[in-house]
């Protein structure tokens, strides 16, 4: 089904601005709404008696050029899901990697007041996560996952639990080269009670270590699923959501 509407609304320019606001039902998804706004010609005398003539604009060129990705109609499910991790393990880039739609970052410069309580990371970083990152994946036309990062600083752990409520797992990134780092973003899902499986990101300079020394080291369960990806590769960061999903129906089928 398709309804519309259209408002006009004067402007100061002496352009008369109609919005035309269509609402249209599509099986297998959210009504789309479709917004367009058209600026038409009008003429008009000013204080002089001279005619000033206004061309036809349209001030939505730009929006209306931008691709919109509609979750798929095969669409049957979607899921919230949390990518953790202390700071500069590789949330955002990863969340980038993966996702299907322009990712949304809250990324900001880091400044000498935040490096009096954060935790110091290679000079090469510059910016962190102040809020979340955000995208979307969706796997084998059939599941979409709604990607949620954290920020990875302590100072943010209250923004940290309201991200978490609501979503059915979450992917723990850790970097080998600071595993303490990663100790309580493990504890906190553990008290939140969120499952989750651990990625480890493969930097350039990490040291190779072995499955059993990681599980030892980060205190994981045997079920937990542990893999290693690099956040930069799209096949790699998917498997590492792939392990987590697969990890999310076993749990849920036991529970049943």
């Amino acid at each position: 089904m398709r309804a519309s509407s259209e408002i006009s609304m004067a402007g100061t320019d002496g352009t008369t601005r109609t919005d035309h606001t269509a609402h249209t039902a599509h099986p297998g998804h959210a009504n789309r709404t479709t917004r367009t706004t058209r600026t038409t010609r009008t003429d008009h005398t000013n204080e002089t008696g001279e005619t000033d003539e206004t061309g036809d604009t349209d001030d939505m060129d730009d929006m209306d050029d931008t691709p919109v990705m509609y979750v798929e109609s095969s669409v049957a499910g979607a899921a919230k899901i949390l990518v953790v991790g202390p700071m500069g393990v590789g949330k955002t880039t990863l969340i980038g990697t993966v996702s299907e739609i322009k990712p949304l970052s809250t990324e900001a410069t880091m400044s000498q007041a935040g490096a009096r309580l954060d935790t110091k990371v290679r000079p090469s970083k510059t910016t962190t996560t102040v809020a979340l990152d955000f995208g979307r994946i969706t796997l084998g036309g059939e599941l979409v996952l709604y990607l949620f990062g954290t920020p990875g600083q302590q100072r943010f752990l209250p923004a940290w639990k309201d991200l978490a409520r609501g979503a059915l797992g979450a992917l723990a990134l850790v970097d080998t080269r600071d595993l303490e780092a990663s100790f309580d973003a493990i504890g906190h899902l553990e008290d939140l009670d969120v499952p989750f499986s651990v990625a480890v990101n493969a930097f350039p300079d990490s040291k190779p270590h072995s499955e059993d020394d990681l599980r030892s080291a980060l205190d994981l369960l045997p079920h937990t699923p542990l893999v290693i990806c690099d956040a930069r590769e799209h096949k790699s960061s998917v498997q590492a959501l792939i392990s987590l999903v697969s990890h999310l129906i076993e749990t849920l089928t036991e529970v049943s």
